[in-house]
């Protein structure tokens, strides 16, 4: 197989495990939590899933790739996931980011970037930073549009609804 061959390969392998994230953040958005689904593979299939579950948890860190990664340390009776790849529907915050270390994940790869929390180069940048022990690849913006739209289309809905506040970068002064 030639290195371009390679390459489409794992493109289509990236969209293919990315849809199966944003299933993940339907869920999450029909039980009106911020819509982000998260999805980890190992060997080129899907072990674990998770959506944010913060609000029905009324846990913070209920994060979908808190939630996926727990998941598929259970079932693979093994906190090293050094092969896995996480593929989630928004930048990983700096919770998210150094879950992923410990969990030594090969590769994460994310849709839409989190200006806000995100920790992979949107707010600050975890991944960019020398690990003593292990470094993980990244991919960004792999199907960010309908991820992105998914998100606005969420907080439209919560804003309509009264459930949450105008954002401070929105209001008029």
């Amino acid at each position: 197989m030639t290195l371009l061959q390679e390459n489409n390969a794992q493109n289509e392998r990236d969209l293919f495990f990315m849809r199966e994230a944003l299933k993940e953040a339907e869920k999450a958005f029909a039980k009106k939590e911020v819509p982000v689904g998260a999805v980890l593979v190992l060997e080129n299939r899907i072990i674990a899933r998770g959506h944010n579950q913060v609000e029905m948890l009324q846990d913070a860190t209920a994060h979908a790739e808190m939630l996926c990664l727990s998941s598929a340390s259970a079932s693979l009776g093994n906190w090293r996931l050094a092969e896995a790849i996480l593929y989630s529907t928004l930048e990983p915050c700096p919770m998210c980011g150094g879950a992923i270390f410990a969990a030594r994940v090969k590769r994460v790869v994310w849709g839409a970037s989190d200006l806000r929390l995100g920790a992979g180069g949107s707010w600050i940048d975890l991944f960019s930073i020398k690990h003593p022990m292990h470094q993980v690849e990244v991919c960004k913006g792999v199907l960010a549009e309908p991820a992105g739209l998914l998100l606005k289309d969420f907080f439209k809905k919560q804003r309509k609804e009264g459930k949450i506040e105008q954002s401070c970068y929105t209001q008029r002064a």
